[in-house]
């Protein structure tokens, strides 16, 4: 069985994962890292890593941006891989996090979700065919009010999948409120919507001549962030040293 320590157990998602992992064959949570007190789990929970003291086998992370340095050094010291869930990391930290991965496993993802993550890989192979075709290329990503980012870090990830598939060679636009002119061919626009409880809905338009075909993707629960973080545990433990996707996860299924 796969033994894991819950780094920000005490969290929405950290609590979503416990819930599953009990419903999940194969993988366990041998130990919680939170310094919010007043929940209560079915392990032992540490204020800080590093009075974590249990063997494990992956440190699954959905904690803050400021608490992901700290976690990089533990995973190293011990050499546990980590998945590594949590967003909003500064350059500085995206550069640790490379070089942590050249000591032990790092799985880092801007959406666990199994579905976007199938989807990353879809739009690839479908933005070079659809835009040699001449269809203009369009992203609606839409989120909760309590949403602090914009847009978000899925929508970003998306844009790049579909760039990467045409060599690198379109703009992102924000924002045409200060423009008057024709749409260029070479970008892709990016707009954002916040709003009640959304928890994340992403639509990749693909917009030609007199047909429009769209990519989309809805998650009703967080819980399909949860499960992708969970068989994202079972895939790195034991994993040799190096930087990894969930694209492995898919691949690795």
């Amino acid at each position: 069985m796969v033994k894991a320590i819950m780094h920000g157990c005490n969290g929405r998602m950290g609590q979503m994962i416990t819930k599953l992992v009990q419903e999940t064959e194969g993988i366990g949570i041998v130990a919680g890292v939170d310094p919010m007190e007043g929940v209560s789990n079915p392990y032992p929970v540490y204020q800080k890593l590093e009075d974590c003291g249990e063997e494990a086998d992956v440190v699954i992370d959905f904690a803050s941006a400021k608490a992901a340095d700290a976690l990089l050094d533990y995973c190293v010291s011990r050499k546990i891989p980590c998945v590594l869930c949590t967003t909003g990391l500064s350059a500085e930290q995206l550069k640790r996090v490379e070089e942590a991965s050249g000591q032990v496993a790092v799985l880092r993802s801007a959406n666990m979700s199994m579905g976007i993550n199938l989807l990353l890989k879809l739009l690839k192979e479908a933005a070079p065919v659809l835009a040699d075709a001449g269809f203009d290329i369009e992203i609606v990503e839409k989120h909760h009010n309590q949403k602090v980012d914009a847009p978000s870090g899925t929508a970003l990830a998306l844009a790049d999948a579909v760039n990467e598939g045409l060599r690198e060679d379109y703009d992102y636009v924000y924002d045409r409120s200060g423009r008057r002119e024709k749409r260029p061919k070479r970008e892709i626009g990016i707009s954002a919507v916040r709003g009640g409880t959304i928890v994340g809905d992403h639509d990749v338009i693909f917009a030609g001549t007199d047909e429009v075909i769209t990519f989309s993707h809805v998650a009703y629960s967080r819980a399909v962030f949860a499960k992708g973080a969970i068989q994202a545990a079972r895939f790195l433990a034991g994993k040799p040293a190096g930087m990894y996707s969930m694209s492995d996860v898919i691949d690795g299924e």
